[in-house]
């Protein structure tokens, strides 16, 4: 399994699940969060008001509603705070739990935004670093996942992964 990178809006992805990089309320914000919740519709905002919100690092999964993926996989990022918070552990817990409850529901393909990246602060070159490392080493545990994308939204991120990916 080699991880794979594209560039575009993650809404429109054909996977099984998407990550939405998510805060602690799962009930939309701004950045990727807001786009996948637009783009799933209102049944989103009303299924996640009874998921009780989710912690920094943790998963928790939900229909796909109207995007093409089948589901959405909300993870809550750290909030960038200099690096010597735990923000690089509490990053890869939010890859690893991701990728694990896609395997644990048996799903084969997964798409991650950035996490973290957007209002939250952290430097896009530490954070593709973290989470490529992460998704590699999670990768060897994963039984069903065959197929993971980093999706980016920009040039800048697509190079960045194309470069620490060896491609």
């Amino acid at each position: 399994m080699k991880l794979a990178v594209w560039r575009g809006d993650i809404t429109r992805l054909e996977v099984d699940a998407i990550v939405n990089a998510a805060n602690t309320s799962l009930l939309g914000g701004g950045g990727v969060d807001g786009a996948i919740h637009r783009a799933a519709g209102p049944e989103l905002r009303d299924y996640c008001r009874n998921l009780g919100g989710c912690v920094v690092g943790e998963a928790k999964l939900t229909p796909g509603f109207r995007l093409p993926a089948r589901y959405i996989i909300h993870t809550v990022g750290p909030i960038w705070r200099g690096g010597a918070h735990g923000e690089p552990t509490q990053l890869a817990a939010c890859y690893r739990n991701s990728l694990a409850l896609a395997d644990s529901h048996e799903l084969a393909s997964i798409a991650f935004p950035a996490i973290s990246c957007g209002i939250y602060g952290y430097p896009a070159e530490q954070a593709a670093e973290v989470a490529v490392t992460a998704l590699q080493q999670a990768l060897d545990g994963a039984s069903h996942v065959r197929r993971v994308v980093l999706v980016a939204f920009s040039a800048e991120q697509e190079a960045l992964y194309r470069r620490l990916l060896g491609a």
